[in-house]
């Protein structure tokens, strides 16, 4: 599973990823949802986090952060997960039962383009994609959601993006884009190896800076002849 590295700096953005333990339904009604951001929300006052964009699907959940410090992603990562386990456990009275997370939480460094807007895109799109919503802004327990009909408090959960939204932003994630499925396939890549998602010149120069040169070679073996 692809670790923050010990090096990981402030002002850099990333997608941060955590499934249930066996992909296991954790969110099975509406106040479960309601009980996470209740924590994101008790998360931001504890830790000066900006969030981006997120969505919180049955069995997983995907953000967009932008620490300021390098500290500040793993430590407001570690208190959601601990504090959502032990209400988890509480609630439904599965203390001693099991993880209710598969383990630590993966996570990727995005560049501030392009690369940035179809990473949200592709958070905001995720229950369009997985046949929970017509419209991906109906998914209530989205960033989307809260941008397009959230009140003045949900809204101050959200920071200012580090790139402009475009125009037609909205249209766009729920459009089927140009090479979706080759789009989809580098994203998880950069999910299941930790490999930052960007142009190739950027990701080279952050890969050497931030020791993540091993997210760059491809697991398994070589070809014959090669």
């Amino acid at each position: 599973m692809a670790r923050i590295p010990r090096s990981a700096v402030g002002d850099m953005v990333y997608h941060v990823l955590n499934r249930a333990n066996g992909r296991e339904k954790i969110f099975q009604k509406q106040k479960d949802y309601e009980a996470f951001e209740k924590i994101l929300f008790e998360a931001k006052e504890k830790y000066p986090m900006r969030i981006l964009s997120y969505c919180i699907m049955p069995n997983h959940w995907h953000f967009v952060l932008y620490p300021k410090n390098g500290e500040d992603l793993s430590n407001f990562m570690r208190w959601i997960t601990h504090t959502h386990t032990q209400r988890y456990h509480a609630h439904y009275k599965t203390i001693g039962c099991g993880h209710v997370y598969q383990g630590r939480f993966k996570s990727f460094l995005v560049e501030k383009d392009n690369h940035f807007l179809q990473v949200c895109r592709y958070v905001e799109r995720n229950s369009l994609r997985a046949g929970l919503t017509e419209k991906a802004q109906d998914w209530k327990w989205s960033s989307l959601w809260i941008r397009e009909n959230g009140n003045e408090e949900q809204k101050k959960l959200l920071a200012k993006w580090p790139v402009e939204m475009p125009d037609g932003y909205l249209e766009w994630v729920n459009t089927l884009d140009k090479n979706e499925e080759d789009k989809l396939e580098k994203i998880h890549y950069s999910i299941k190896r930790g490999r930052p998602y960007g142009n190739e010149n950027w990701i080279k120069n952050i890969a050497e800076k931030l020791n993540l040169i091993s997210t760059l070679i491809p697991r398994g073996r070589p070809k014959k002849g090669t």
